[in-house]
C-alpha cells in the first residue's frame, strides 16, 4: 500500500533549496553579462530591475530555508573570529555592480575591530538589509561597524524616508508578530532577529534595532552581537 504521509514542509524546503541555487547561478550570469557589456547595460533600468529582483528573491529563499531550519531546531551559529572591515568590504563587493548601475553612492565606515559571528548567517542578514536599502534609498548607503557596550554593532543606513513607526523596533521578534495581511510580513526582520538571537555571550544575547536618523536622516538598521 502506498504511503501518502508526505512531509510537505520537507518537500517545500527541498524545492526552495533548488530554487535558491538556481537563482544564485542566474545572479552570477547577470554579473558576468554586466561586466561583458558594461557600457551598454550601465544605465539600463530594465537590467538593473532584473538584477535587483533576482537578488531579492534569492535573499527571500535564503531566509525561508533558515526559518525552516529554525523551526526544525536545526539552525545554529558557527562562531568564528573575523576582521570586520575586511568582512564588510568583501560583502559590499557583491552589491557594487548593482549600486553602480543605479547610481547609488556607498561608503563603509568600520572601526579596525575583530568580531565573533557566523559569517554565513550574518551575510544572509546583510544581503537582505542592503537590498532593502537599495529599494528605499535616494542616493546613498552607509555600512558601519563599531564596538559599543562590549558588543559588535553593524549598521546599514540610507537617505530614504526611513522606517514607518510600526516597524521601528528594538529587541527580538517572534513569528506571531508577523502580519501576513499587510503585504509586508517583515520576514527578513524575523530572520535577522533570529540570527542575532543565535549569538550569545554569557547572559547577553544578540538583538536588532530599527530607527530613523543616522548620518543621512533615513532608515537605520543595526544588529548587535555580544
Amino acid at each position: 500500500m502506498t504511503d501518502h504521509n508526505i512531509d510537505f514542509s520537507m518537500v517545500l524546503a527541498s524545492a526552495v533549496h533548488d530554487m535558491k541555487n538556481s537563482l544564485g547561478m542566474l545572479l552570477n550570469t547577470v554579473d558576468e553579462l554586466r561586466a561583458e557589456h558594461e557600457q551598454a547595460l550601465a544605465g539600463s533600468e530594465k537590467f538593473n530591475m532584473l538584477q535587483y529582483e533576482a537578488e531579492r528573491m534569492h535573499n527571500d529563499l535564503v531566509q525561508l530555508l533558515g526559518i525552516y531550519r529554525l523551526g526544525e531546531n536545526n539552525l545554529s551559529a558557527h562562531i568564528d573570529e573575523h576582521f570586520v572591515p575586511d568582512f564588510l568590504s568583501d560583502h559590499m563587493a557583491r552589491h557594487t555592480p548593482l549600486l553602480d548601475g543605479l547610481g547609488i553612492d556607498y561608503v563603509i565606515e568600520a572601526d579596525d575591530i575583530n568580531g565573533f559571528f557566523d559569517e554565513d548567517l550574518l551575510t544572509g542578514v546583510l544581503n537582505n538589509t542592503i537590498n532593502n536599502a537599495i529599494r528605499y534609498t535616494k542616493t546613498r548607503i552607509l555600512l558601519t561597524a563599531r564596538e559599543e557596550d562590549g558588543q559588535l554593532v553593524i549598521g546599514v543606513e540610507d537617505d530614504g524616508k526611513g522606517y514607518p513607526e510600526s516597524m521601528q523596533h528594538t529587541g527580538t521578534l517572534n513569528f506571531k508578530s508577523l502580519d501576513f495581511n499587510s503585504g509586508s510580513t517583515s520576514l527578513g526582520l524575523f530572520f535577522a532577529s533570529s540570527v542575532a538571537k543565535l549569538h550569545s555571550n554569557g547572559d547577553k544575547t544578540g538583538t536588532i534595532k530599527l530607527h530613523n536618523g543616522g548620518r543621512f536622516g533615513g532608515g537605520v538598521f543595526e544588529i548587535w552581537l555580544p
